[in-house]
C-alpha cells in the first residue's frame, strides 16, 4: 500500500505503534487525535491488510551476551532459481542468521549475523554457514560501532 493512500491518522497512528507497540488504544487515539472506537478500527484494518505485520519487543543484543554482529556478503555456485531457493531455506533455518538478504551486485545474499563473541562467530561461519552446499564465496564484515540501529520506517514521506 503506497504511502500516498495512507491518511494523516494512519501515518500517526504507524509511527507511534512503531515507537511504541504497546501503548494503549486510549493512549493513542489520544496522541493521533482521534476518539477511541475509531482508531481501534483503523488499527484493525491497517492489521488486516498486512501493513501492521506484527508487534516485537526490541531487544538489546549485547544484554543477551551477543557482542558480535556482522554481515556475511554471499555468492553461490549457480543461479538457477531452485538453487537460491535451497540456499534460502537453509539460511532460514540458522538462529545466528538474523536477517537475511537477496541482493543485486557484487554478491547474491547479505547476511546478518549474531554471535556470542568471535571464537562463537568463526566457528558459525567457518563450520556451519561455509559448509552449505552452493556457497561459492563468502565476505564478512565485522561491525565495530552501531552507528544508526534498525530504526521505524519513515512513513508518510
Amino acid at each position: 500500500m503506497p504511502t500516498r493512500l495512507f491518511s494523516l491518522a494512519d501515518i500517526k497512528i504507524l509511527k507511534h505503534l512503531q515507537q511504541a507497540g504497546r501503548i494503549t488504544n486510549q493512549e493513542l487515539a489520544d496522541k493521533v487525535g482521534m476518539a477511541t472506537s475509531p482508531c481501534w478500527r483503523r488499527v484493525k484494518q491497517l492489521e488486516e491488510s498486512g501493513v501492521i505485520a506484527g508487534y516485537q519487543a526490541v531487544l538489546d543484543r549485547r544484554k543477551l551476551g551477543l557482542g558480535i554482529l556482522a554481515f556475511i556478503r554471499v555468492k553461490i555456485d549457480s543461479h538457477s532459481e531452485e538453487e537460491a531457493q535451497h540456499f534460502e531455506r537453509q539460511v532460514a533455518a540458522l538462529e545466528p542468521v538474523i536477517a537475511c538478504y537477496a541482493v543485486a551486485g557484487d554478491a547474491d545474499f547479505l547476511l546478518q549475523v549474531v554471535a556470542e563473541d568471535l571464537d562463537t562467530f568463526s566457528t558459525f561461519a567457518m563450520s556451519t554457514l561455509r559448509r552449505l552446499p552452493g556457497i561459492k564465496e563468502m565476505h564478512t564484515t565485522l561491525v565495530l560501532r552501531e552507528v544508526k540501529p534498525l530504526t521505524p520506517l519513515p512513513v508518510g514521506i
